[in-house]
């Protein structure tokens, strides 16, 4: 079974730069119509396209399947969706850890969120002096909900908890 234990980050500052080991451009597209269910992503990653379905267990834990589709399957369904983000992810090593950030493109711009898988929910974590606010659960933050609803159209309410950080 395909388990994902992943805690999410707003960054203050750029100092994550230093620590990039590799980055990619990632365009996703979502079949899903609602977070309540199963949610169903097409990805292009450089040369992958990917089809992955993803389920909230509890806490920060999540089923997650993910497996490889022919590109040109995945671009006559990337084609026929509304639902889309592009961003880049740059990939870090930082005291040991493997981090990943996603800096948004588009109508998500200038949003940047910092991920971190873990093998437990209980693991002990030493956030990183460009670690902000934990968004972990704050569903407005998910690919899903900004491929919906983008960063630039947010209402004012959601742009002050961005802001104060």
């Amino acid at each position: 079974m395909a388990i994902e234990i992943e805690r999410r980050f707003l960054l203050k500052n750029d100092n994550w730069k230093e620590f990039i080991t590799k980055k990619i451009y990632i365009e996703q597209g979502y079949l899903s119509k609602s977070l309540d269910d199963w949610i169903i992503r097409i990805r292009f990653s450089d040369k992958k396209s990917k089809i992955t379905l993803k389920k909230y267990i509890k806490g920060f834990t999540n089923f997650e399947f993910e497996y490889s589709i022919p590109r040109s399957d995945a671009e006559t369904i990337m084609s026929n969706l509304s639902s889309t983000i592009k961003k880049e992810r740059f990939f870090l090593e930082v005291e040991k850890k493997s981090w990943v950030i996603d800096c948004f493109k588009e109508n998500n711009y200038p949003l940047e969120i910092a991920e971190i898988e873990l093998s437990d929910e209980k693991e002990d974590l030493l956030l990183p002096s460009f670690i902000s606010k934990e968004i972990t659960g704050l569903t407005h933050y998910s690919n899903f909900s900004l491929a919906n609803n983008p960063f630039s159209q947010w209402r004012e309410d959601y742009l002050t908890t961005f802001k104060s950080n």
